[in-house]
């Protein structure tokens, strides 16, 4: 049976981290800042690069280069790509407990290197130290990873991961291997599993950063960019939808059209940056007057639409009328006050144009019986 040339095996996963790595750095130039924890995943990629360039050249450099430097290495780019995951779910991370963990375990593979060689007590603390990372990595995957695929593949890859460390630990009992490039059927499939679980998961990680940067993306197609809620195009289109659900079971729906009085006046007053304020602060109290079902989105300029499921005129009244008293109740300088139409769908009219031309007549009347008022098409 040939013998696999471990040596090679480990350059060859350096190889592929290091244009993993390289991947991720173009990803992080070029993606939104918002999308965090591509640098960290990068770097770690990077060092984990490092480290098996160093386990690459064992026998010929040193043993505090190619074992205690290659073994700090690899686990503080672990540790990173765990980080990194921790700041692309914007969880709190301790990197000082991390660091202090590392420098612990990199003491006690430098005593069993010098003071008190041997190498399976080496392979227990460095697998075990690993098992931890990859283990507190994949649960922080499964409790914010969600149901995506990208982010179930990491979530595998990490599980099987840290099954091959624990049981590589529990063969360091046995005291089988005198050494990393000691050709041994564990050894072998050890250091060819860690090469496959380290380019799976730095691909899982580009998949789940580019799932990201998709969602990303549709949020801002769908939403406005001032006040959060949806857009003109994607409000009509969840509204069309809704009415037309309400419309097959047979249940009433209101919109609201809700415009803010005198607002070119008060841009005009006060400026621009304080108009657009009032406008995230408008919607902010809105907001909290509508309840979960509700779609609430930006119409254009100071115009905004409620959609109330199951609602019908009366009841959508009542809310309008909370809306409008509450806008009024503003004591701050500059003031405003909201005009609302509402309208509620007829069974076997047409879809969302009809509802809100009808909706947008009520508008009118209330702005004609002189704003800050609710009227309703009766």
């Amino acid at each position: 049976m040939p013998t696999i040339d471990l040596r090679a095996v480990i350059l060859l996963a350096g190889a592929m981290g290091a244009l993993m790595a390289v991947v991720t750095w173009f990803m992080r130039r070029s993606y939104p800042r918002s999308i965090d924890g591509l640098g960290q995943w990068s770097a770690g990629q990077a060092i984990i690069f490092l480290s098996t360039l160093l386990f690459g050249t064992r026998g010929w450099l040193p043993d505090l280069v190619t074992v205690v430097g290659a073994n700090l290495l690899l686990i503080s780019g672990v540790t990173l790509l765990y980080l990194g995951s921790m700041r692309f779910f914007r969880v709190p991370a301790m990197p000082q407990r991390w660091a202090a963990a590392i420098a612990a375990v990199t003491a006690v593979t430098a005593w069993f290197t010098f003071a008190q060689p041997n190498y399976n007590a080496r392979l227990l603390a460095i697998a075990g130290f690993m098992a931890i990372v990859c283990g507190a990595h994949a649960l922080l995957m499964a409790r914010r990873g969600g149901s995506s695929f990208s982010a179930r593949f990491v979530l595998v890859v990490l599980v099987v991961e840290v099954l091959v460390l624990v049981l590589r630990a529990v063969s360091a009992f046995s005291g089988e291997a005198a050494d990393l490039l000691a050709a041994s059927p564990i050894q072998t499939v050890y250091i060819a599993a860690y090469t496959v679980a380290m380019l799976m998961l730095s691909v899982g990680l580009v998949l789940l950063a580019a799932d990201r940067l998709r969602d990303e993306l549709e949020h801002i197609a769908s939403h406005d960019p001032l006040t959060g809620v949806l857009n003109r195009r994607a409000i009509l289109d969840v509204c069309g939808q809704e009415l037309e659900r309400g419309r097959r079971k047979d249940r009433i729906c209101s919109l609201l059209m809700l415009d803010l009085d005198h607002f070119k006046a008060i841009n005009d007053s006060y400026g621009h940056q304080a108009g657009d304020r009032l406008l995230v602060d408008f919607v902010a109290r809105v907001a909290a007057q509508l309840r979960r079902p509700d779609q609430f989105g930006r119409f254009g300029g100071e115009e905004f639409i409620a959609l109330l499921p199951e609602t019908t005129l009366e009841e959508a009244m009542l809310v309008a009328e909370r809306i409008r008293a509450e806008i009024a109740r503003d004591t701050s300088q500059i003031g405003c006050t909201v005009s609302i139409g509402v309208a509620a769908s007829v069974p076997g009219e047409g879809g969302i144009d009809t509802l809100l031309g009808r909706a947008d007549e009520t508008l009118y009347r209330a702005k004609a019986a002189g704003r800050n008022c609710v009227k309703a098409m009766t």
